[in-house]
């Protein structure tokens, strides 16, 4: 059971990619762009910003998961709500910290993948169309095979 529990935590952090492409690129640059644009507006660099509100709508289920996954004993829903979680930690990790800096740590990178998903993300800010976070297309690690310096440039 517990070799169960694993992989659907698993299967679902990989899933939540899916998920976030889809509602970043219909929800957040649709009808929700409302919250998301602060974020696209990098002239105003802030500690809080209204797009902060989609940890809280991405938590929601999660949080639900864990209740109806230990009530009234634990259950697969618990674990498709730790993968949530645990998405969500690598969210915050991987774009607040990383990529944008909110945080002062995880200033430099030096691995091929971290600074493909960097440029992933940046031409995402200039109108490119990388909507995930974690998923990097081939010609930003192609891109970045080619930078041998430590790479640090936050959006």
């Amino acid at each position: 059971m517990i070799l169960f529990y694993i992989v659907v935590t698993v299967l679902t952090f990989l899933a939540m990619e899916a998920v976030t492409w889809f509602t970043h690129k219909y929800v957040m640059h649709g009808f929700l762009w409302v919250l998301h644009a602060d974020h696209h507006d990098l002239s105003k660099v802030t500690t809080f910003e209204k797009n902060d509100a989609f940890f809280i709508i991405f938590a929601i289920p999660s949080i639900l998961l864990f209740y109806f996954g230990v009530n009234p004993t634990i259950n697969f829903k618990f674990f498709i709500g730790l993968g949530i979680f645990f998405y969500g930690m690598a969210y915050f990790l991987v774009h607040d910290v990383f990529i944008h800096h909110r945080f002062p740590w995880l200033k430099k990178a030096q691995h091929r993948y971290l600074i493909g998903l960097h440029l992933a993300h940046k031409s995402h800010h200039k109108g490119g169309k990388c909507f995930g976070m974690l998923y990097v297309p081939k010609r930003f690690m192609d891109e970045a095979k080619n930078m041998t310096d430590t790479f640090s440039n936050a959006l």
